[in-house]
């Protein structure tokens, strides 16, 4: 397993909703779920995304997809601007009624759009989300045009399981849409991505990423590059921007974090799943990278605080 892979495990469609929305001057969507991310699909049409944290609005096309990152509310209009007067905006969250609703007067141009909000839970997806820009826009290479027109199809069926299928269709779409971004030659991926793809690094996230438990050494890590021990460190530190260990002890914790967040494991049980030899150094790490200790963290975790 790779380290894409781990991090989009947690990230899961909650509540996918299909819109149908005519969006003709001077209408427009403001989305308000709140969720760190959201999938936009234009099935027909077309229209333009803005969000508060982008210098200008971004235009999504039917062949396309978008993926913004929230919490702040964005907007999702038929032309490109980021003011609107009262009654151009109608606020809508995925999967309520709002959805379906006409915003504008031409019905004779109707926009339909896909839409899934995504409530990541725990820290690793976390590391995702943080190498995303606000908004971004990637065509689809996959030709996904017969879907598109089944789905625009089947807008109104109710089939049993079909919030089930819708969901796990969104999810199919979000992986593909972020690793096509991150394809991309002036995307700004993070190091240990593009690493992913050399002979010599590659394999090492992988060996990290499938046992974090083992108790991994410099040496039996550049058995698995194939290489010397300064080879490796030199190579991965330019790829990743820092040494093999470092990102190790740094996922650790933040497998860490979430298994103490989501079981009732003892410190001690987590600290030797992660590969330490005892509770005491595991706690010291916890707390140099993540500013308080396993029992606090799950203190707080446990009452909805955030933990830094």
């Amino acid at each position: 397993m790779d380290p894409f892979d781990n991090l989009l495990r947690g990230v899961h469609a909650d509540g996918a909703a299909f819109g149908r929305s005519v969006l003709t001057p001077p209408g427009a969507l403001r989305f308000t779920d709140g969720a760190p991310l959201t999938l936009c699909v234009p099935l027909r049409g077309e229209g333009w995304i803005s969000h508060p944290e982008s210098d200008k609005p971004r235009l999504v096309r039917v062949g396309e997809a978008a993926a913004v990152r929230g919490p702040a509310p964005f907007v999702f209009s038929a032309e490109p601007r980021s003011s609107f007067q009262p009654g151009e905006l109608r606020d809508v969250r995925c999967g309520q009624s709002g959805m379906t609703d006409s915003v504008g007067a031409d019905q004779s141009d109707r926009m339909v759009l896909l839409v899934g909000a995504y409530h990541v839970q725990g820290r690793a997806p976390q590391r995702l989300l943080g190498a995303l820009p606000p908004v971004l826009v990637v065509p689809d290479d996959h030709d996904c045009a017969a879907l598109r027109d089944y789905l625009d199809t089947q807008l109104g069926a109710c089939r049993p399981g079909r919030q089930i299928v819708l969901d796990r269709l969104l999810d199919w779409l979000l992986v593909c849409t972020v690793r096509d971004w991150f394809d991309q030659p002036d995307a700004e991926a993070p190091g240990w991505y593009r690493a992913l793809s050399d002979d010599t690094v590659g394999p090492v996230l992988r060996a990290m990423h499938d046992a974090p438990g083992r108790p991994w050494t410099l040496a039996e890590l550049a058995v698995q590059a194939g290489v010397s021990r300064s080879t490796l460190a030199k190579r991965f530190t330019a790829l990743v921007g820092e040494p093999p260990l470092t990102y190790l002890t740094d996922w650790r914790m933040t497998l860490a974090a979430d298994m103490l967040a989501e079981s009732t494991a003892t410190v001690a049980a987590v600290a030797h799943q992660l590969g330490y030899a005892d509770a005491f150094g595991f706690s010291a790490a916890f707390k140099r990278v993540h500013g308080v200790s396993p029992s606090g963290h799950r203190r707080l975790a446990r009452v909805g605080g955030q933990v830094a």
